[in-house]
């Protein structure tokens, strides 16, 4: 598969860079309230930790933003604040630190508010990403185009002109719709229309099953073209599940090599090796360990290391026994209750081997 993306201008939030050839950031947004200082450091830690890149925070009252600069502050990961319909936390956020807020100009009603916040954002190098979403379209472009991606694009070309005519370029766009399809075809258009950084996502997409189904299914035809330099599964979900499954998706299409990888079998009758726990508790031991190894955990013997084969470690299981392999030679056979030790000893070692090469 060709992992080249498409040519975007490089945005660059803090030290963090998006667009260009550089990897498709993987971002989320807390759920706390802001203004929980301390809760919403707890959960970005665990955001970091899951493997999130940049994190998003509603401000939405006084209260939010008076408690952004101790955010700021003790964060872990760089902050994009959503100032919904108010210029005065627009202002507030760049003025505090942020490096990027993510604003629809057309909530904004007055020029001369964007025009401040455009030349504000300009001195103090701040991204805006301007945010189109299919269910918020304005009635000028609905009247031309119905509901359509054709809207959403002219709708994004208008207010992108805006920054444009305040001399603003730093901007990432994201023409999100709770269509998987709808989207597909509107990131294809923004593709072929703007070469600024695209923020990919199907919006209010559902829970953790169909959340996920949808966004695959929107962000998959996409990101094998190259499409999208960032990246959020929306999901009614604790946030840090939008991280794994975003992970997961990158890991899988090969865009990214930064996860381990567990191969399991959907069992069947001949299973006589209690599988299912062991994927759960080497899928619990690995999800902090950002390293490329696949891990091989199947059934049975009739078709175990054959079909892992591919895998660095893995395990075949048996009548109250396994066979442990690596590279697909066979090490030991061990006892049923031996099995996560004997696995974790080998995931152990190639994580050490891949810190101590890549430092």
């Amino acid at each position: 598969m060709n992992n080249i993306r498409t040519k975007t201008k490089v945005i660059k939030i803090g030290n963090l860079q998006i667009g260009g050839q550089n990897n498709v950031v993987i971002q989320s947004m807390t759920n706390t309230k802001t203004s929980d200082i301390n809760k919403t450091l707890e959960q970005i830690k665990r955001l970091k930790n899951a493997g999130c890149e940049l994190v998003r925070l509603a401000i939405f009252d006084d209260e939010d933003i008076n408690a952004l600069p101790a955010i700021l502050e003790k964060s872990l990961l760089p902050i994009v604040t959503d100032i919904h319909f108010n210029f005065e936390y627009a202002i507030k956020s760049i003025e505090m630190g942020v490096k990027k807020i993510r604003l629809n100009p057309g909530n904004l009603d007055d020029p001369k508010k964007l025009k401040i916040i455009c030349e504000l954002a300009n001195k103090h190098n701040v991204v805006i990403r301007v945010g189109v979403n299919s269910g918020s379209l304005p009635r000028w472009a609905l009247d031309k185009y119905g509901y359509s991606a054709q809207a959403m694009i002219e709708t994004t070309k208008h207010y992108v002109n805006l920054l444009n005519s305040y001399d603003f370029n730093n901007i990432v766009i994201s023409i999100k719709a709770s269509d998987p399809l709808l989207m597909i075809d509107a990131y294809e258009l923004a593709s072929q229309n703007f070469d600024y950084p695209l923020h990919l996502g199907v919006t209010e997409a559902g829970t953790l099953l169909d959340g996920t189904i949808k966004s695959v299914a929107g962000l998959t035809p996409l990101l094998v073209k190259g499409i999208g330099d960032t990246i959020r599964i929306s999901l009614t979900e604790d946030p840090v599940k939008e991280i794994e499954v975003a992970r997961k998706l990158l890991n899988t299409l090969k865009i990214r090599n930064d996860l381990v990888d567990i191969i399991s079998c959907p069992t069947c009758g001949r299973l006589n090796f209690d599988m299912m726990p062991l994927v759960e508790k080497v899928k619990e031991y690995t999800k902090q360990m950002f390293f490329p190894l696949k891990i091989s955990i199947l059934g049975c013997f009739v078709n175990g290391i054959g079909e892992g084969k591919e895998a660095d470690i893995g395990v075949a299981g048996s009548l109250k026994q396994a066979v442990i392999f690596k590279n697909g030679k066979i090490l030991k056979t061990v006892k049923e209750d031996e099995v996560f030790n004997e696995l974790k000893i080998l995931i152990d070692e190639a994580y050490q081997n891949w810190l101590d090469k890549n430092g």
